[in-house]
């Protein structure tokens, strides 16, 4: 249909724009980690997010008062991962990926990559958005926990801290 009524219109303008208000007020109070792009968790709570904002604007069947229980639901439980996630002990490790590297010392773990399905195209894009040119230059690629992969120059590398070798 191309138009049912204007009060149609009408809902969707004020439960949107009050469900939209209602959305950042949950997300202020729930902190910055609530929308970061850290792990395969947090995308999926950032998809819900929007999920459910889309659904409070579109359906009547669910009303303001349901979806913004579901904002704070969602970010409650964002909140009780991410305190999980950096507190108990394998707790990280239930919700996130492994880092994976993908490049060491300029030679392509082959292996690594058909198991993360990563293509040699893949990592190609990588260094060049790194600007880096060869993979002489290289001393690591990593596939990170949120599916970038870092690119860590041989002139960079340091005290191999940031690479858990330091």
């Amino acid at each position: 249909m191309w138009f049912d009524s204007w009060s149609d219109l009408g809902r969707v303008v004020a439960v949107g724009a009050t469900a939209y208000v209602a959305l950042v007020v949950v997300l202020r109070l729930a902190g910055k980690r609530t929308l970061a792009k850290l792990n395969a968790f947090d995308l999926v709570v950032t998809v819900a997010l929007g999920s459910t904002l889309a659904t409070i604007l579109l359906s009547t069947d669910v009303s303001w008062a349901e979806g913004v229980t579901a904002f704070a639901l969602l970010a409650a439980l964002q909140l009780a991962v991410s305190w999980t996630t950096s507190r108990a002990p394998g707790g990280r490790a239930a919700v996130t990926a492994h880092p994976t590297v993908i490049v060491r010392d300029g030679v392509l773990d082959e292996r690594a990559m058909r198991a993360q399905r990563l293509t040699v195209g893949e990592v190609r894009q990588a260094l060049r958005s790194s600007g880096v040119g060869g993979l002489d230059l290289v001393s690591r690629v990593v596939l990170e926990s949120d599916g970038t992969l870092s690119v860590i120059q041989t002139s960079s590398v340091g005290d191999g801290w940031a690479l858990g070798e330091g």
